[in-house]
């Protein structure tokens, strides 16, 4: 089966596309509407067509969102190196001066989320608003996995250490039109959207996606430095640039049957969410809260925003 081409991301819609040299590689953008910026940064396994409801949801309330295609994903760049948090929060400080703004509100679904989190930490000056999805500050990810190993333990372990192992990983995810990137999704989805058609369409996107040549081998780098990370100074030196509290709103959205990022893990994000931090648990609502209930996602952000 012939791989798709990078530009095969780029689906119509009331969107523009372009690519934003930030950070010293090319990004690919989807932007909509006019107003104060709002950076919209995917996560595992998709790429900027996830946020398609936010970014109209923020355009018809007055913001100019840019849903972005992460470093090593869809129509951005592909480099061999740099998919650390540290490079990766570069990206999207880098991003928003390129968009022509000293600041954004920015929001995040999984290392979407992550990313955003370190963003707020390393780059405190770039962000006006934090908003994060089925995300939990990474801290608390990693204080969650040692102190709950039945829980957020081995929810991580089902996954993220298979990740680690060399070239399978990228075969199994790419193997029959990335059927598993499908099986990952309804894994993790709630079970009321995963029967549904839109879910259907949703993994088959993200099958197609992570198809275009070195998608997936940059997909799992994340995983890998995530992991290594933890057995080396880069990790303990990271930890400590993460653990100063957010300075600016955060809000979290998550949902209660995430069986990925666990919600007992989100709420151990506290400590580093700051004093303006407000967290809603949605019921029924599985890891891809901003595609399962985008209504009510999109109800929390813009008032969320519009309150900032």
């Amino acid at each position: 089966m012939r791989a798709p081409d990078p530009s095969a991301v780029r689906h119509p819609g009331p969107w523009r596309h372009r690519a934003v040299s930030a950070n010293g590689i090319r990004l690919h953008v989807a932007e909509c509407g006019e107003g104060p910026l709002v950076v919209l940064l995917h996560g595992f396994p998709e790429y900027w067509w996830s946020w398609r409801h936010q970014l109209v949801a923020l355009a018809e309330q007055g913001y100019r969102a840019v849903a972005v295609d992460l470093r090593g994903y869809g129509d951005s760049d592909k480099p061999p190196r740099g998919y650390d948090l540290w490079t990766l929060a570069g990206d999207v400080s880098g991003l928003i001066g390129a968009l022509g703004e000293s600041r954004a509100h920015v929001v995040g679904h999984d290392w979407g989320g992550i990313i955003a989190w370190t963003l707020a930490a390393l780059h405190p000056r770039r962000v006006r608003s934090l908003a994060v999805v089925g995300a939990p500050h990474p801290l608390a990810i990693r204080s969650s996995v040692l102190r709950d190993p039945r829980g957020q333990g081995r929810a991580t372990v089902s996954y993220a250490l298979g990740f680690q192992l060399p070239r399978w990983p990228e075969r199994s995810l790419t193997a029959a039109g990335g059927a598993r990137v499908g099986r990952i999704m309804r894994t993790w989805a709630g079970a009321e959207w995963a029967a549904t058609p839109e879910f259907a369409d949703a993994a088959a996107r993200c099958g197609e996606a992570i198809r275009v040549p070195g998608v997936v081998h940059c997909a799992m780098e994340y995983y890998r430095w995530a992991f290594r990370s933890q057995f080396r100074g880069d990790g303990r030196r990271f930890a400590a640039a993460v653990a100063r509290p957010a300075t600016v709103p955060v809000l979290q959205v998550h949902g209660a049957d995430d069986p990925c990022l666990l919600p007992a893990t989100a709420r151990a994000s506290a400590p580093w969410a700051g004093p303006a931090h407000r967290l809603e648990v949605l019921p029924g609502t599985g890891h891809f809260p901003h595609q399962e209930r985008p209504g009510v996602v999109d109800a929390l952000l813009t008032g969320f925003l519009g309150g900032d």
